[in-house]
C-alpha cells in the first residue's frame, strides 16, 4: 500500500509506503509499484496509531458493559491501535490462571493489546511475572471499581517485586484518609468531587514516588487530575498520564452530566482543569490515556453515592484532542497530540515498533477526516452507547490500519471493521 500526499503530525507532507505489516519508506515522493494500492490522502492528516495505556475492556465478568470485541472496535474507530487492559475484572488479573483466561478472551480484539497484572492481598506474583505482562497495575491505593485497594505494605511489596522483574508499575494514587467525609451529607452530583479531594491525590502521588524511589521501581501515575500531582512527577524518571475527561471537563459540567460525570479521581475545579491542560500543552503531562471505563446507562442512572465510577473514552480521545489542535485559538498542537497519545506511551511501555511512522515500525497508521463532526454517543461503538462529550467536535478517522491491514474504514457514512487480528505486544511472547 502507498499513502500519498499525507500530512504527518509534525506538519511535513510525505508519501508513506507500507509493505506487509511494516512501514517501508517515508519520502517526499514515492512512485507506486506494480499492484500496489494507492490511497490519496489529499493533504489530510496521517498519524501513528494511538497507544492507549489505560483501558478497562471489562472481560471477564462484566460483558454487559464492554467486551474485548466491542471495546477494541471502538478503539479502532477512534484511531487507537494498541490498548492496555487493567486488572480489575472478575476475577481480577492477579493470578496466572486469571491472566490466561483474559488472554483467551483477548483473541477477539480488533487492535493490538497488552494485559496488566493486578495486586491484591492474595495475588500470585511468581505466576504473574511468568506471563507476558505489559505492566503491574493499576495498583489501587484507594478502592475504585472492583474493590482492589491495597495498603502501603502491600504496595511496597509490589514495587519491590516489580523492580526485581524490571516491570513498570502503574498506580492509581489517592489517599482515602484524606477524603472529606463531610461531603457524605450531600446528594448533588458535585458531592463526589468534594469527597475525593484533590489533596488526597497529591499526597498519594508524593508518597508513591518516595516508595518507588526507595526500591528502584519505575512508576507510571495513572489519570493525574491535578496540576500539583503532575508537577511532582515532572523531571523525574517516572511518568504520568492525564485523561481527556480531566483535561476537558470540570466540576461545572456536573449539573448537566449528573452521575455520568462520576469517576475516580473525580472532576476538579475549572482552575485545576485549566492548569492540567497547560501541562499537557507544555509537555509536563507525559501521556494522554483514556481510563476507558464503560458502565451501562441503567447502572449510571443512580444516586451519586450508588452510581459506579467511570466513563467511556477510547473512541473519542484522539478526535477530541485533534479538534482542539485545529482550533487556531487553542495552544495544543497536532505534534503534541501525536507525542502524548502515541510515541510517549509506546516508549514508556517498551514498544519500539509502535507509536511512530518511520521505516521499520509497525504499519499502525490512521488517516483522519478533513472536517470536524460532533461526538454522538449512539454513533460510538462501545457497548455502553453514551459519552460525557456529547455534541463536542471531533476529528475522526476515515481509515485505521493495524500492521498494514484495515482495522476500521469509513467511506461516505458507511463503516466496516477488519477481522479480529489483535495480538499481545507486551512481555516478549504471546
Amino acid at each position: 500500500m502507498l499513502v500519498v500526499d499525507a500530512t504527518l503530525g509534525d506538519g511535513r507532507r510525505r508519501d508513506v509506503r507500507i509493505t506487509d505489516d511494516r512501514v517501508a519508506a517515508v519520502e517526499v515522493a514515492l512512485s507506486p509499484g506494480d499492484g500496489e494500492r494507492v490511497v490519496d490522502a489529499d493533504g489530510r492528516l496521517l498519524l501513528p496509531g494511538a497507544v492507549d495505556a489505560h483501558v478497562h475492556f471489562r472481560e471477564p465478568g462484566f460483558a454487559r458493559k464492554e467486551t474485548w470485541g466491542t471495546g477494541s472496535r471502538s478503539a479502532a474507530a477512534g484511531g487507537v491501535t494498541t490498548a492496555v487492559d487493567q486488572p480489575n475484572t472478575a476475577p481480577p488479573t492477579t493470578t496466572g490462571a486469571a491472566f490466561d483466561r483474559k488472554a483467551r478472551l483477548a483473541r477477539a480484539a480488533a487492535v493490538d493489546y497488552g494485559i496488566n497484572g493486578g495486586v491484591t492481598a492474595d495475588w500470585e506474583p511468581d505466576e504473574l511475572f511468568d506471563r507476558p505482562l505489559c505492566a503491574l497495575g493499576e495498583v489501587f491505593l484507594a478502592d475504585s471499581t472492583g474493590d482492589m485497594g491495597v495498603d502501603e505494605a502491600a504496595f511496597r511489596t509490589a514495587l519491590s517485586r516489580a523492580a526485581a522483574a524490571a516491570t513498570l508499575v502503574t498506580v492509581h494514587a489517592e489517599d482515602a484518609a484524606l477524603f472529606d467525609d463531610d461531603a457524605r451529607d450531600r446528594s448533588d452530583p458535585d458531592a463526589w468531587s468534594a469527597y475525593r479531594t484533590a489533596e488526597a491525590e497529591v499526597a498519594a502521588v508524593e508518597r508513591a514516588l518516595e516508595l518507588a524511589d526507595a526500591v528502584g521501581a519505575r512508576l507510571h501515575v495513572a489519570h493525574t487530575s491535578t496540576p500539583e500531582a503532575v508537577d511532582l512527577v515532572a523531571g523525574t524518571r517516572h511518568t504520568c498520564e492525564a485523561t481527556p475527561h480531566h483535561l476537558l471537563l470540570d466540576r461545572s459540567a456536573l449539573d448537566d452530566l449528573g452521575t455520568l460525570g462520576r469517576m475516580n479521581p473525580p472532576l476538579r475545579s475549572p482552575a485545576r482543569r485549566a492548569a492540567l491542560y497547560e501541562r499537557l500543552v507544555d509537555g509536563r503531562v507525559d501521556v494522554v490515556a483514556t481510563d476507558h471505563a464503560p458502565h451501562t446507562r441503567a447502572e449510571k442512572d443512580a444516586g451519586v453515592w450508588s452510581a459506579p465510577s467511570g466513563v467511556p473514552g477510547v473512541e473519542t480521545m484522539v478526535p477530541l484532542l485533534l479538534a482542539r489542535a485545529r482550533d487556531e485559538t487553542d495552544p495544543l498542537t497536532v505534534d503534541r497530540v501525536r507525542e502524548a497519545a502515541a510515541r510517549a506511551p509506546a516508549d514508556r511501555l517498551g514498544l519500539p515498533s509502535k507509536g511512530r511512522i518511520a521505516p521499520g515500525a509497525d504499519a499502525d497508521v490512521v488517516l483522519y477526516e478533513s472536517a470536524k463532526r460532533p461526538v454522538r454517543g449512539d454513533a460510538l461503538h462501545s457497548r455502553c452507547c453514551w459519552t460525557p462529550f456529547e455534541d463536542r467536535p471531533g476529528v475522526f478517522p476515515s481509515l485505521t490500519l493495524l500492521r498494514g491491514e484495515v482495522a476500521y474504514e469509513r467511506r461516505g457514512g458507511t463503516e466496516r471493521f477488519g477481522p479480529a487480528r489483535g495480538r499481545n505486544v507486551c512481555g516478549g511472547r504471546d
